[in-house]
């Protein structure tokens, strides 16, 4: 687990990440970009910054205009970090594209499958009747009855 200390070091770095790429960065490349998470070495010496993208025409041309974009500001950016953060050495930075809200919405999109196949299971279930008999369960037998139905007995 992380020390306190890098813990606030990555989550002043994902302020000034977020502030910098919404009021400095200008590049038309930029996308609509949401920094997600950013993870900082023990050391403090690299830092791995997560970022999503929504994309507007749902095509892969915004993904990598932004990371283009991204990847030319990240001298600004680590500057801007350094003089924010006032640390002797300031980390490198590396952006890394955060596949999660696809996953998300794959997952999503398979639980729904699967809820339409139950609904499908339950629909054919709703007529149907047990194979065997009404009450499968064996029963105690009745000493009563043992003693009618015994064929050695002379009665």
């Amino acid at each position: 687990m992380a020390s306190p200390r890098v813990r606030k070091v990555a989550d002043r770095i994902k302020v000034i990440v977020a502030e910098m790429l919404e009021r400095r960065i200008k590049d038309p490349r930029l996308g609509f970009v949401t920094i997600t998470d950013v993870r900082v070495t023990g050391d403090t010496q690299q830092a791995s910054i997560f970022y999503t993208t929504l994309a507007i025409d749902g095509s892969d041309a915004d993904l990598v205009g932004t990371a283009a974009a991204l990847e030319s500001a990240k001298g600004l950016i680590r500057s801007e970090v350094a003089k924010q953060l006032g640390m002797r050495h300031s980390p490198s930075i590396e952006f890394i594209h955060d596949a999660l809200p696809e996953t998300a919405r794959a997952i999503d999109d398979l639980l729904d499958r699967a809820r339409a196949s139950d609904e499908v299971v339950a629909q054919a279930r709703s007529g149907a009747t047990y194979a065997g008999e009404a009450d499968p369960y064996k029963k105690p037998r009745d000493p009563a009855e043992e003693d009618s139905d015994d064929p050695d007995t002379d009665g």
